[in-house]
C-alpha cells in the first residue's frame, strides 16, 4: 500500500471512530435534548458562548440568515431566559446579545455531559495509552492553531 493510500485509509478510520464516539456521546447528553431549543436557537447560544456577546448583525452573519430572522430567534431565547439584550457601550444604536446565567449553565451542562462520557472512557485506558493520546492531541491542537488560529476556550492554544 502506498503512503498516500495508507494516509487516506488512516484518516478515514480515525474519522469514522470520531463519528462513532460522537454518536455514543450524543446518546448520553440529555441536557442538549432536554433543552427544547431549535437548531438555530442552539446555534445562537453556541455562538454567544464562543464570542461572549454579539450584535444582531454578527449573529445574522454567523447563522447565514437575515436580521429579521435573528430578531425572532433572540426574542424566543430572551423569553426562555437564556439570553439578554443590552446597549453596546461603544455604539448606542447597536443592541448586543449575551448569555444570561441560565444560558451559561445550559452550555456548561451540555459540555460537561460530553466530558463525563469522555472521562469515563479515558479512566479505562492504561497510562501509556493516555501519554500517547496526550502527545497526539497536543500535535493536533498545534496544527489546528497553525491552520485556523488559536480558538478561545478550545484548550488548543487559546
Amino acid at each position: 500500500m502506498s503512503v498516500k493510500n495508507e494516509r487516506d485509509d488512516l484518516i478515514h478510520r480515525i474519522t469514522e471512530a470520531q463519528r462513532g464516539l460522537g454518536r455514543a456521546f450524543a446518546q448520553h447528553q440529555s441536557p442538549l435534548f432536554a433543552s427544547n431549543l431549535t437548531m438555530r436557537q442552539l446555534k445562537v447560544v453556541m455562538l454567544l458562548s464562543i464570542h461572549g456577546s454579539a450584535s444582531g448583525q454578527e449573529l445574522a452573519t454567523g447563522l447565514g440568515v437575515g436580521l429579521g430572522t435573528v430578531t425572532g430567534i433572540v426574542d424566543r431565547l430572551v423569553a426562555q431566559g437564556l439570553v439578554s439584550r443590552h446597549e453596546d457601550p461603544h455604539d448606542r444604536r447597536v443592541r448586543r446579545v449575551e448569555l444570561t446565567d441560565a444560558g451559561l449553565r445550559l452550555m456548561e451542562e451540555i459540555n460537561d455531559a460530553g466530558l463525563e462520557q469522555y472521562n469515563l472512557i479515558m479512566r479505562h485506558l492504561d497510562i501509556d495509552t493516555l501519554r500517547a493520546l496526550d502527545m497526539v492531541l497536543g500535535r493536533i491542537c498545534a496544527v489546528a492553531d497553525e491552520l485556523f488560529g488559536p480558538s478561545r476556550g478550545s484548550g488548543c492554544g487559546g
